[in-house]
């Protein structure tokens, strides 16, 4: 169109076109089109199909599988992610004394943990938090960049302590009640009744030995917690904790504190480097205290050593010494070879053997039986035990417990040596006459003398109290000597205590006692310490009904006495005198005055 072009006609140009564009549309057959003539392929649409159907297959199998196959594990898994399982503690069983006082029982103490991730304080909170848990700062936070999903920040704490953190009401700190275990009667009883660690889980003494009857059975429930750790519902059936049973011993915590208390004084009197306390029950084989020092706090055991921790009166073994001296006389008494009158020749205080001297403190002369055992005389035991055959003296020790495991079911405890007597010298027979060549724990010296104590039998012995008491509680057990032998070597072990004998400090007002002390220079290396001792006393109270069974060793007293006649009897004489009034036992000697037993002049022991 130019300029000169009219609108009209513009118009028309305009409309014809139109009609011819629409006049080629028609004109167009799809009909005959060569796509719409192609015939799609069979294959293809079955194809679609099938892939359609096996893709419901697929999800219907998969449903099948997570319903029905798996199902188990998908719950699992789901209830790993929100469902929880919390142990119910059940309560540790008590620890009880031969009269029900307490000596081990659980008090509930709760202990606080933390999510991490969840935990949001200021540094103002944060050090106060510390402050409560008696933490530093930075151990506060090493604790809590340990693990972000769950920390301990300290278990077991005092109440005002849990009471003092929760207060704070910081984002991700818990609470949860857990049990701890309080022994009343402290560093006195501490390795008879032993301790458990942060899991309640008995690791000494006691709480080890009784494990299995004193944890119970914890029970269980079953919960769902969202993130933060709180409970929203239960689910299932809870199952209810059996608390542990109670073990009631036979120790009697009075005799048991009194001991210790004795013996930490003799220690320090004596600048010793430790000691130990057996009581026994002459008549039932109970164990009415068993005390060692130094000892520790089962509440507080930072910085314990193993000088604190063993419990030296079972773990300890020693050359017995003096104290097997009465053994070796039984047994020549029991086979007729001696009577208490015979003389033995010991002049004069030496005799050489093999190589060895052997000999005694100063020259005795002749000596009879009873006296070679009031006065101790090496010599003198010497010859009555080479009156036997080395299978006699072997089979009399062993009879008496020596190198045997005392059956207490008690952790730690030791047998001692014994060796085979095939193998033995006649120098080493000699010498395991008086006490050298075979070793004891200060438990197995009290033992053996329940063959005096018991007319000549050797019972067994516990630390859990008998169900029978009184006369019923006396118990049988291995024959050794006749009776009449045994009541023989009482009276022999009861001249020790009078003038003359070893250890006069033994006596006790009230009461008859005999005994015999024992001295041996402590062993180093393959040879034997100049000026290191163990001193010991082991006796039998009242002498002509006995009743208990003392034993005292003190290791290495270094104050100017080491004679187990100075240094252990007056602790057996406390004990005795303490114990049977305990016990309601009755005075059975006249009390005509008091005799300061530590003015009598006590002989000097052979060792």
């Amino acid at each position: 169109m130019t300029w000169l072009q009219k609108p009209k006609d513009v118009a028309k140009a305009g409309a014809g076109k139109g009609r011819a564009a629409a006049s080629n549309v028609r004109s167009v057959n799809y009909s005959t089109s060569p796509l719409l003539a192609s015939r799609t392929p069979p294959w293809r649409s079955k194809l679609l199909v099938a892939l359609v159907g096996l893709s419901f297959c697929g999800l219907l199998g998969r449903a099948l599988y997570v319903q029905v196959i798996g199902s188990d594990f998908f719950q699992r898994q789901g209830e790993i992610r929100y469902a929880r399982t919390l142990d119910l503690p059940a309560s540790r069983g008590r620890i009880l004394d031969r009269n029900g006082q307490i000596l081990g029982s659980s008090i509930p103490a709760p202990s606080l943990w933390a999510i991490p991730k969840d935990f949001d304080a200021d540094p103002a909170q944060r050090q106060q938090l510390a402050r409560l848990l008696g933490m530093t700062g930075k151990e506060l936070g090493d604790r809590l960049n340990d693990n972000p999903n769950f920390v301990w920040l300290r278990r077991q704490v005092e109440d005002p302590v849990a009471q003092g953190v929760l207060a704070l009401n910081l984002k991700g700190i818990h609470q949860v009640r857990e049990y701890r275990r309080r022994y009343p009667e402290g560093e006195a009883a501490t390795h008879v009744v032993g301790f458990t660690n942060v899991e309640d889980k008995g690791q000494e003494g006691i709480e080890l030995a009784f494990e299995k009857d004193l944890s119970g059975r914890n029970g269980t429930r079953r919960v769902i917690k969202d993130r933060l750790g709180r409970v929203v519902e239960d689910i299932g059936d809870s199952v209810a904790p059996v608390d542990g049973r109670d073990i009631e011993l036979s120790i009697d915590s009075k005799v048991q504190f009194f001991a210790y208390q004795r013996i930490r004084d003799a220690v320090a009197e004596h600048k010793a480097k430790a000691g130990s306390v057996v009581v026994l029950d002459a008549r039932s084989g109970e164990v009415l205290a068993l005390a060692n020092y130094p000892s520790y706090t089962p509440s507080d055991r930072r910085n314990l050593t193993g000088a604190q921790l063993r419990n030296r009166a079972l773990t300890d073994t020693f050359e017995p010494g003096s104290t097997v001296k009465p053994f070796i006389a039984a047994w020549a008494l029991e086979t007729g070879r001696v009577k208490p009158d015979t003389i033995i020749h010991t002049a004069p205080g030496k005799v050489s053997m093999g190589g060895f001297v052997i000999s005694d403190s100063h020259p005795h002369g002749d000596l009879t039986v009873s006296q070679v055992i009031q006065k101790s005389s090496n010599i003198g035991a010497m010859r009555m035990g080479l009156m036997f055959q080395p299978r006699e003296m072997w089979e009399l020790y062993a009879q008496a417990g020596f190198g045997q495991k005392p059956q207490l079911g008690f952790p730690g405890v030791v047998s001692g040596r014994l060796r085979p007597f095939k193998t033995w010298r006649p120098i080493e027979q000699a010498t395991m006459s008086y006490g050298y060549g075979l070793s004891a724990s200060l438990f197995q010296i009290a033992h053996a003398y329940t063959v005096f104590a018991h007319d000549g039998e050797f019972i067994p012995v516990t630390l859990t109290k008998s169900a029978a008491q009184g006369e019923d509680a006396r118990v049988s057990g291995l024959r050794v000597l006749s009776p009449n032998t045994a009541k023989t070597v009482r009276e022999m072990l009861a001249l020790v205590t009078q003038p003359g004998g070893t250890a006069p400090k033994a006596q006790t007002i009230g009461y008859s006692v005999g005994g015999k002390s024992g001295t041996a220079y402590k062993q180093e290396g393959k040879g034997y310490a100049v000026k290191k001792y163990r001193a010991w006393f082991v006796g039998i109270a009242p002498i002509v009904n006995p009743r208990i069974i003392v034993a005292v060793m003190v290791d290495e007293p270094s104050n100017g006495k080491w004679y187990g006649g100075d240094v252990a009897a007056p602790v057996f004489s406390d004990l005795v005198q303490q114990t049977l009034r305990t016990l309601g036992v009755q005075p059975d000697i006249d009390v005509k005055m008091q005799i300061i037993a530590r003015d009598i002049p006590a002989e000097d022991e052979s060792f």
